[in-house]
């Protein structure tokens, strides 16, 4: 007789890391990334983007500071993640194992996609879920945001077994 057994999305192996979601998850995680390339490149004051890029000073008093701030470290910023999505891309595509470089990569574009879609959402700590109603009208984008959460989740998970 047969056992089921279960498998993480991502997990480690005693020779690397694999990914395991279906095909169709792969190219909505790529489709996504794609769109978040866009928005890296786009204007930089698209507030999507808020809390990728946070303001080093909380102090509105501290404003020349905090712009100064971003000019000088939001190109660096940037680059490394359009390179990190550039290595999740080449990740989603390999056959497994994945090093452990690709899976960080993965763990902070995942990161970064939560935080742009929590923001369009609004989603705070003090949310919950489960109560968002099915007939909302974004419920396809909470229920977008519990599966990159879900992702994010095993990917850290597989990163810290073992260590």
């Amino acid at each position: 007789m047969a056992r089921w057994q279960f498998r993480p999305p991502v997990e480690r192996t005693r020779q690397g890391f694999r990914v395991n979601i279906d095909d169709a998850e792969k190219a909505l995680v790529a489709r996504l990334l794609e769109q978040m390339r866009s928005l890296l490149v786009g204007p930089a004051d698209d507030p999507v983007l808020a809390r990728i890029f946070p303001t080093a000073y909380h102090d509105p008093a501290h404003a020349e500071l905090d712009a100064e701030y971003q000019r000088l470290m939001r190109e660096e910023l940037v680059a490394s993640r359009l390179a990190g999505i550039e290595q999740v891309l080449e990740a989603l595509a390999a056959k497994p194992p994945l090093t452990e470089a690709q899976v960080l990569a993965l763990a902070q574009a995942l990161n970064g996609l939560r935080l742009v879609l929590g923001t369009v959402l609004d989603v705070s700590e003090d949310d919950d879920p489960d109560d968002i109603a099915p007939d909302h009208p974004l419920a396809a984008e909470h229920q977008l945001y519990g599966f990159l959460s879900w992702l994010l989740e095993w990917t850290v998970r597989a990163l810290t077994k073992g260590t």
